[in-house]
């Protein structure tokens, strides 16, 4: 195991080697599907983790932080509603309340909505989408990288999307919103990397989640649709992702800021 001089900007921000144990991370969006299992890896290498989810999804979210204690691990649920200033004020409050600490954040929350053209596409939901994905992971930095800072550094991976790299049709409101995580991801790993926070966003590619079950509506032609577009003939499974971006976060990736990193199979490389 090799051990990082004083001066790098490791995950935690104390100069130390791979691995969370101690630490503390926060995960939104963690009553399901990648987030859930991006917060039973976190709790498997060492971290204390923060769910945090809609007051709606209060029942998956204990059930994460159910999971995550039958592994031997620490968790607790916080209701939160990204796009609400006071819910991120009180998610990070909680976070400190409880563990003292915040090393390491996924802000995976985020919505798709209904698909529609640019014409077709509603304010409401042009303002809905925009205000949960772009907005909510802003506040979300806003109010972690502070307290990271308290505790001399940390990482932060924001969920963006294979449609952060490229565009697609039919979905303008979700697909700006993910090209705007991962520019927002780029600024702020530059304004904060000499403060020894690193912050780097996935694009996941089509992966299998409750949200995208909905999105299918129980179509076996858009399903098989889906898996063909993929290089390995099939969608992520969440846990996939999800070991992507705590890997992010960990040590073994100290030199990795700023980058918007495809897990998809290779799909955007075509």
């Amino acid at each position: 195991m090799v051990r990082m001089s004083p001066n790098s900007h490791g995950a935690s921000g104390t100069g130390g080697v791979p691995g969370m144990s101690g630490r503390v991370a926060l995960v939104t969006g963690a009553a399901s599907g990648i987030g859930r299992a991006a917060a039973r890896v976190f709790a498997r290498d060492g971290a204390r983790v923060v769910v945090a989810d809609l007051q709606r999804a209060a029942a998956e979210g204990q059930e994460t932080v159910r999971l995550i204690q039958e592994a031997g691990g620490t968790g607790m649920f916080v209701p939160t509603d990204v796009a609400r200033v006071p819910d991120v004020e009180a998610l990070v409050g909680a976070t400190i309340a409880a563990y003292g600490r915040l090393d390491y954040a996924l802000n995976n929350a985020g919505v798709c909505g209904t698909p529609t053209g640019v014409v077709g596409c509603s304010r409401a939901q042009w303002d809905e989408i925009i205000a949960i994905n772009l907005t909510g992971t802003w506040l979300c930095l806003k109010h972690e990288i502070p307290e990271m800072v308290k505790s001399g550094g940390g990482a932060i991976v924001n969920t963006a999307s294979g449609a952060g790299l490229l565009g697609v049709a039919g979905m303008p409101a979700y697909v700006a919103s993910k090209h705007g995580i991962i520019g927002l991801t780029k600024s702020a790993a530059l304004e904060f990397a000499s403060q020894k926070i690193r912050v780097n966003a996935i694009c996941p590619g089509t992966t299998w989640t409750p949200m995208m079950e909905t999105l299918i509506e129980g179509s076996v032609e858009m399903e098989n649709m889906l898996r063909a577009a993929s290089p390995y003939g099939r969608m992520a499974r969440p846990e996939e992702v999800a070991e992507a971006a705590v890997w992010l976060c960990s040590g073994a990736a100290s030199f990795v800021n700023g980058v918007a990193l495809p897990v998809d199979a290779g799909r955007v490389a075509g």
